[in-house]
């Protein structure tokens, strides 16, 4: 199976997705794939790309597939990893090599205090064309789109989403770092 290769390329195509999405009723929402009868696994597919297609195009970021985030962090590819999710409850516990934590919600987050925003910023750095990667859980999680749509509103402009979130990496068998047991 041929891999794409860049997340431009993902990011277009996904694009094109997300224009087709958008042109449906807009019927598939967060709440929706909570609700979903799971045994019905292609429904519930479908609920989760097309919510992830209308946030990609909302927020205006791009996505890496969970092969390319590992290839860039193998190449030393310069980027700041930013793992979305609770400090003590995730990220204390097990989050991708070399990854920071900031904590979103997972509902949607439209307004966000000066004080955060300053946290957030001094978090991602000076840099505006940095790369900025951020996840979460899995791919229904709505936190790193927050991340994501955050890290845009404050003027960044090469921000990546990995939608597979720690649990894509760990099913690849990926490094991670963890807590071990005491």
């Amino acid at each position: 199976m041929k891999k794409i290769a860049s997340y431009g390329i993902l990011s277009s195509g996904l694009v094109f997705a997300a224009v087709v999405a958008l042109s449906a009723p807009q019927t598939a929402s967060a709440s929706d794939c909570v609700a979903v009868d799971w045994g019905k696994k292609e429904l519930t597919n479908e609920l989760i790309s097309v919510k992830v297609a209308r946030e990609t195009v909302e927020g205006g970021y791009a996505l890496a597939l969970t092969d390319e985030l590992k290839t860039w962090i193998d190449e030393n590819k310069p980027m700041l990893i930013v793992d979305t999710m609770p400090k003590e409850d995730s990220y204390d516990k097990e989050h991708i090599p070399g990854a920071v934590q900031f904590e979103f919600p997972i509902e949607e987050l439209r307004e966000m205090s000066a004080d955060q925003q300053a946290a957030y910023g001094k978090l991602l750095g000076a840099d505006k064309s940095r790369l900025i990667v951020v996840y979460c859980g899995f791919p229904k999680c709505g936190r790193s789109h927050n991340g994501a749509v955050w890290a845009k509103n404050l003027g960044y402009d090469n921000v990546v989403r990995y939608v597979g979130g720690i649990k894509a990496w760990d099913e690849a068998s990926y490094p991670i770092n963890r807590v071990s047991a005491r």
